[in-house]
């Protein structure tokens, strides 16, 4: 029954993985959009109205995606909670991107203070 949970929990942490990597994509993809308007206008010589319906419209777009980063991060926080409660407390799944362990980055800004 262990190794069942384990199975399962690895599928819904694969799947957790991808969504917050997917947000994250379109986070950068709609500021590079973003970033790109005023600077293609610029290089083409072209008068600072020129894309700004445009830049206004991709620009609405961000505090939408970056919710919906933040509720996948509180997902995550709930799903490591559901583990404790389905007895895997212990068990890690690992990230896709090697997140570093909470008492590295506390150790990396208490350097930096």
């Amino acid at each position: 029954m262990r190794k069942q949970r384990i199975e399962a929990a690895e599928k819904v942490a694969e799947k957790l993985f991808e969504a917050e990597n997917a947000v994250d994509q379109a986070i950068i993809r709609a500021a590079e959009l973003a970033a790109s308007i005023p600077t293609a206008r610029t290089e083409a010589g072209l008068s600072a109205i020129v894309g700004q319906d445009a830049l206004d419209e991709v620009v609405k777009t961000l505090p939408a995606l970056v919710a919906g980063r933040k509720a996948l991060v509180e997902t995550h926080n709930q799903l490591e909670r559901t583990k404790t409660q389905i007895g895997l407390r212990k068990v890690a799944f690992g990230t896709p991107n090697g997140k570093p362990p909470a008492h590295t980055i506390l150790r990396a800004v208490e350097d930096a203070a």
